[in-house]
């Protein structure tokens, strides 16, 4: 009978040529147990019981007939896949970057893998995200400035999220702290013209910091004009917002001798604009970011910024996450774990000119 063309032959193990072959097969070659092969091939304390030539047969086999074990089966068996569900706004330089660095170090060390999404800060996303992540049997959920309108039942901690839900650690930043930093050593240069320029509307930090600010600027005895605030806009992650915020800065025609950025970002893109309308940094305008970015001290001048622990907010967020994971189902954990920001000086900052503190 004539084979039909659309037909595959199918090889010595009944299966399809380069299909990984069961232990059933595996048994059947060496004539050995299958349980006896997989003490082998999962590396039990059992299997020292096993002669060294015998389980160097098992290996040879498992390598000819490409023997993959089924390592979720073997895991939910266990009661644990050891992976975890990582959610962020988008993958760029930056914020995300650096706390998912922290993550994956932590989790590495746990022994856990992850699975990331980029959401773009879009709702139906981040939900369909979250069923995703349950269906793949993940053991937790990390959520990066990302807001949670749904509950998962999944151990949840989330990094700089504003809505706080029960059961969920969040992992926060010391706002207040972080703006003080700031505007103390602005002030302390002699800075009272200060501009400011906030996060976008959909991040997660920009209230929480900009009411930090106001409270800093009050301490610091320096009066905020309405027209020395810009917003960045649109989800660009790149210096593109914070180019066209200043310039809007610029064009407001109120002088300022120094601004203070949401991230190091848009502080960059800052810099830029200034030096295409002739002004020195920081000799006419002094700039402060936010984050300490990697590239904040390769900048040309390098770039004084509040530095956030994004690291290890990220090894805090996966720390915890992994305790919720082994803890009894009663356990509570922590809402709340807050860190502190530190202030790095560099060559974007210095008093403001002698004259009048002017852009001009």
């Amino acid at each position: 009978m004539a084979t039909p063309p659309n037909s595959r032959k199918k090889d010595s193990r009944g299966s399809r040529p380069g299909a990984p072959a069961s232990l059933a097969t595996l048994s059947a070659h060496l004539g050995l147990s299958a349980a006896a092969i997989s003490r082998v091939l999962n590396g039990v304390p059992a299997a020292k019981s096993i002669p060294q030539a015998t389980q160097e047969r098992i290996f040879a086999a498992a390598k000819q007939f490409n023997y993959r074990p089924n390592v979720l089966a073997r895991s939910l068996q266990r009661g644990h896949s050891l992976t975890v569900g990582v959610l962020v706004p988008e993958v760029s330089e930056g914020y995300a970057t650096l706390v998912l660095s922290g993550i994956e170090q932590a989790l590495l060390q746990a022994g856990y893998f992850y699975f990331l999404i980029s959401h773009h800060h879009r709702e139906e996303l981040v939900a369909r995200s979250m069923r995703m992540f349950e269906e793949r049997s993940v053991d937790g959920m990390i959520a990066i400035d990302t807001v949670l309108h749904e509950t998962s039942h999944l151990p949840t901690v989330t990094v700089s999220c504003p809505l706080q839900q029960e059961s969920v650690t969040n992992i926060v930043l010391n706002h207040r702290r972080a703006a003080e930093l700031a505007f103390d050593h602005l002030a302390g240069l002699g800075h009272s013209s200060i501009a400011v320029i906030k996060g976008q509307q959909f991040s997660s930090d920009t209230e929480p910091r900009w009411q930090a600010i106001r409270h800093a600027a009050t301490k610091a005895k320096i009066a905020l004009d309405p027209k020395l605030v810009a917003q960045l806009e649109g989800d660009a992650p790149t210096s593109e917002p914070g180019y066209f915020a200043a310039q809007r800065l610029l064009a407001s025609n109120v002088p300022f001798s120094a601004i203070f950025t949401f991230n190091d970002v848009s502080a960059i893109g800052a810099i830029r604009a200034l030096r295409e309308a002739n002004l020195r940094i920081p000799q006419d305008v002094s700039v402060v970011g936010f984050d300490d970015v990697q590239s904040a001290a390769f900048q040309n001048p390098g770039l004084t910024t509040v530095r956030q622990p994004l690291r290890t907010m990220g090894i805090l967020a996966a720390e915890s996450l992994v305790h919720q994971i082994a803890a009894p189902a009663d356990h509570v954990p922590a809402k709340q774990l807050m860190v502190d920001p530190e202030l790095i000086v560099r060559e974007s900052t210095c008093p403001p000119p002698a004259r009048k503190s002017s852009r001009h």
